[in-house]
């Protein structure tokens, strides 16, 4: 057996399964990311660099009444002592903190430039200045008396807070962002007074619903306010499952400028987004002629948000208006919810609404029973020294005695008076002067006092239901602070209803303008501006021609009607321009190659259409029902091959004349045609030989009207069809005098 080789420093290679090595390399990078990094605790809603920023700016005392700091020195204090990581890191951390446009309740004070909803950088860290904001003392209330667990910092050389006290329910208040490995969290910011009047109801009652507590907290509060247009039922499902989102829209009004003209002013805008780049956003659209119907933007904010949107005439309504930029621009946001916090500091799972509330009350459980130990131990000490100070008042000239001629005083005061060695201490560090003051009245009193707390703290720790008593009380002090009625807690986020609006939005995106679409016998599509009635010049590849010429707007839908029987869907906007010879419809829908374009149309909505098949089968289709929404197209006329579809009239009239290849016409009731949205249809005229040829939908009133070649109309009066007229599926007469030889009836649309 050989020796293992020896590396260069000594060692022996040590073969590793390199699958094994990578799985717990990444794993332990995967969990140092979350826990360290990204996700918060779902006790204070903090992060570790948020978390040690508080912690290092109370150690420098920027308590909210002290002077402000450099935000340098700071920065210089976290990352030197708790925080090993970059100081732009730390710094861009801070200045979140402190920005009233991010975090819905700062916990930092700032002074000096610290960014704006623009989304302009704050200034470099030695020019700024800080100090902690009230919400931030109550997130740190209680840390001196070990109400958490501290650990080593990363050198070891200090000690920094767990998770913090956190009075203030900051998880829910402040929301929080985070990717991690994995996985990743948003949650949303919440009002305050709404959060603390759920957590007295939970305390009330543990097993509310998410149905109840939504009656408290009917949804999040933005910084930035803005308007949630999403329904209850919606925000509960999002509250129960921990997952979904919110859809935010920004406050708007109309204002009127005179002369029946308005323009529509934005006060608020959705929460992160920045306000400069909206305004280029929505430039970049009027530039392009995607929103026709505003004219132009500006900014004319000072302090508070006021973004003017002019519309491109009095005519224009606003509703419309802004519905249309709510869908293009970031007006409107879907701000979304994905509850994945740190349970106890180390488990991530995504938690309900419910589930949250429960956990932090569970914790500050914990921060009132270990701040009660902290202040029975403190008390019971002081009552120990108190006893001993009582010792020494009542026999004050044995005690100078004492300390003046034993050698050993502290030992014979313990044996003289049985005090324990705490007071024996006590007593000899009393100086001489305290000895005047130390009066008897005033140690009983101290002591009663004391051991009226020690009393009320030991039934306090003994007692489930006084805890949550003294919970309450810290909830309702804590709701009392950031209340509705303090600037700071007032509901900024309003709820509203998405209204309905009876306009075709997509249409209202496309400006209007006239068009006529060009359709050539080999498929080749193209739109010209305005609408042509002079074709002659019309341009065509070798070999090819004139199909169909449609006058359109470029607001309209075009519908294709195919052999296969299906219908394909054009958007007029999106066809090619009029210069050369435009492109293959083929390109644009998704037809098979033994099939044919049979007609294009202009869509009429409410319209209906008689379809056919050359088998002589058909039936009457709503034309709304033949809208495709994909390249794919839409089977409305269902046939077996190699009978193809032939025939799409508007279904306008109370007669039906449909015509066959053997020259029959036969004339009947549009009534004995089955109205449907798909299927073969019934037959409409009975064929020995050939197959049916055309159809025609016509009024009785007004006769029957077909166009020859030479674009000369022809019309047969109803006194002159009776030899044609009948019932469906019969087989009809032989054509009338001077019926064109294509046996067509001509363009069916106009």
């Amino acid at each position: 057996m050989t020796d293992k080789p020896n590396l260069p420093a000594g060692g022996p290679i040590e073969p590793v399964n390199l699958r094994q090595a990578l799985e717990e390399r990444y794993l332990a990078y995967a969990l140092s990311t979350i826990v360290g990094r990204a996700l918060p605790d779902v006790r204070d809603g903090l992060k570790p660099v948020h978390r040690r920023i508080l912690y290092a700016m109370r150690e420098l005392r920027l308590d909210p009444t002290s002077a402000y700091k450099k935000c340098a020195k700071v920065v210089g204090e976290v990352m030197g002592n708790y925080h090993p990581h970059g100081d732009q890191a730390i710094y861009d951390a801070l200045v979140r903190l402190a920005q009233d446009f991010s975090v819905r309740y700062p916990m930092v004070d700032g002074q000096g430039n610290f960014g704006n909803i623009d989304g302009d950088s704050a200034a470099a860290m030695r020019y700024t200045e800080s100090r902690l904001t009230a919400v931030a003392q109550d997130m740190l209330d209680g840390i001196d008396e070990a109400t958490v667990d501290f650990r080593k910092t990363y050198d070891e050389t200090n000690e920094e807070p767990v998770v913090l006290p956190a009075a203030f329910p900051n998880l829910l208040a402040n929301g929080s962002t985070g990717i991690a490995v994995g996985m990743a969290t948003n949650i949303p910011p919440h009002n305050a007074d709404e959060l603390c009047a759920a957590l007295l109801h939970l305390i009330k009652h543990p097993n509310a619903t998410i149905e109840k507590l939504v009656d408290f907290i009917p949804g999040p509060d933005f910084p930035t306010g803005g308007v949630i247009v999403d329904s209850r039922e919606q925000i509960v499902e999002t509250y129960k499952t921990g997952r979904g989102g919110f859809r935010v829209r920004a406050k708007w009004h109309r204002e009127e400028t005179g002369r029946g003209g308005y323009q529509i002013i934005v006060t608020e805008i959705p929460y992160q987004v920045q306000k400069n780049k909206l305004e280029a956003a929505i430039a970049d659209l009027i530039n392009e002629k995607k929103v026709p119907l505003l004219e132009d933007v500006r900014d004319e904010s000072a302090e508070d948000i006021r973004f003017v949107l002019i519309p491109k005439s009095r005519a224009v309504d606003a509703t419309v208006l802004m519905e249309s930029l709510f869908r293009l621009t970031e007006l409107e946001i879907k701000f979304s919810l994905n509850m994945n916090v740190l349970s106890a500091g180390q488990i991530p799972n995504v938690l309900n609404l419910r589930e949250v509330l429960q956990q932090w009350l569970e914790h500050r459980v914990e921060v009132l029973v270990r701040r009660s130990q902290y202040r029975v131990g403190r008390i019971e000490q002081r009552l120990e020294v108190l006893d001993g100070y009582l010792v020494a008042y009542l026999n004050i000239d044995e005690v100078i005695r004492i300390v003046r001629f034993e050698d050993d005083p502290k030992a014979r005061l313990i044996t003289r008076f049985k005090l324990t060695e705490v007071q024996a201490d006590a007593i000899l560090n009393l100086r001489l002067k305290a000895l005047s003051k130390l009066e008897e009245v005033e140690i009983r009193a101290e002591h009663a006092k004391l051991s009226g707390e020690l009393r009320d703290l030991k039934a306090l720790l003994a007692s489930d239901d006084l805890q949550w008593q003294r919970i309450s009380d810290e909830i309702r002090a804590t709701r009392e602070r950031y209340s509705k009625k303090t600037a700071l807690g007032r509901r900024r986020t309003d709820f509203a209803d998405a209204p309905t609006i009876d306009v075709d939005l997509d249409a209202a995106l496309i400006e209007k303008e006239p068009i006529t679409i060009i359709l050539s016998e080999k498929g080749w599509i193209r739109a010209l501006k305005g609408h042509q009635d002079d074709l002659s010049k019309l341009d065509f590849k070798q070999g090819d021609g004139l199909k169909r010429a449609l006058k359109a707007m470029t607001t309209d839908k075009i519908l294709i009607y195919a052999t296969n029987g299906k219908f394909y869907t054009l958007e007029a906007n999106a066809l090619p321009g009029g210069r050369g010879h435009g492109e293959p419809v083929r390109l644009m829908i998704d037809i098979e190659q033994n099939h044919d374009l049979v007609e294009a149309f202009v869509h009429q909505p409410g319209r209906k259409l008689l379809v056919a098949s050359t088998a002589g089968y058909g039936f009457v289709v709503p034309e709304d029902d033949t809208v495709a929404s994909t390249r794919k197209g839409k089977q409305v006329l269902n046939i077996t091959e190699p009978d193809e579809a032939r025939v799409v009239v508007p279904a306008a009239g109370d007669h039906v004349a449909v015509f066959g290849e053997n020259r029959k016409m036969l004339v009947f009731p549009l009534a004995e045609i089955n109205e449907m949205t798909r299927g073969k249809g019934v037959i409409l005229l009975r064929m020995k030989d050939g197959g049916l040829a055309d159809a025609r939908v016509f009024a009785k009133a007004d006769g029957l009207t077909w166009s020859d070649s030479a674009g000369r109309t022809f019309t047969l009066e109803w006194r002159d069809l009776k030899d044609w007229v009948g019932q469906r599926a019969q087989a009809g007469q032989s054509a009338p005098r001077g019926f064109p030889k294509s046996n067509r009836f001509g363009p069916a649309f106009g």
